[in-house]
């Protein structure tokens, strides 16, 4: 069973970075496809993010192209997200998420396209 923790959100002013963890515990990491969602307050879960299997694909949102970027360590079975520039719209609840089973070299921006996911972790961007 693989387990999806994430951590690092928090307060910062705007301009200021961040970078998210992601821990997966439970079967293998190495090969999954894995992404980064964020919900705000009274809005709709949105795509942020995604990284293929072992890293070698990238995909980003718009809205995040240019200041954040993904990555991942399969050796320590860990994703992150590098957030630079922040701004107060990009308050939310930060999900990573994984799409098990999966050993193919594509990344994914639909939510529904990934079945694991953890916790979440508040990062809030003050102006």
């Amino acid at each position: 069973q693989v387990q999806l923790v994430e951590s690092g959100g928090g307060l910062v002013q705007a301009g200021g970075s961040l970078r998210l963890s992601c821990v997966a515990s439970g079967r293998a990491f190495n090969f999954y496809p894995m992404g980064w969602f964020r919900q705000a307050p009274g809005k709709e879960r949105e795509f942020v993010a995604a990284i293929s299997g072992r890293g070698a694909g990238t995909y980003y949102a718009d809205s995040v192209k240019g200041r954040f970027t993904i990555s991942r360590d399969n050796a320590k079975n860990t994703m992150y997200v590098q957030m630079n520039s922040l701004k107060p719209e990009d308050t939310a609840v930060y999900y990573c998420a994984a799409r098990l089973g999966d050993y193919s070299a594509r990344t994914y921006n639909m939510d529904y396209e990934y079945d694991k996911w953890g916790q979440g972790t508040q990062v809030t961007v003050s102006s």
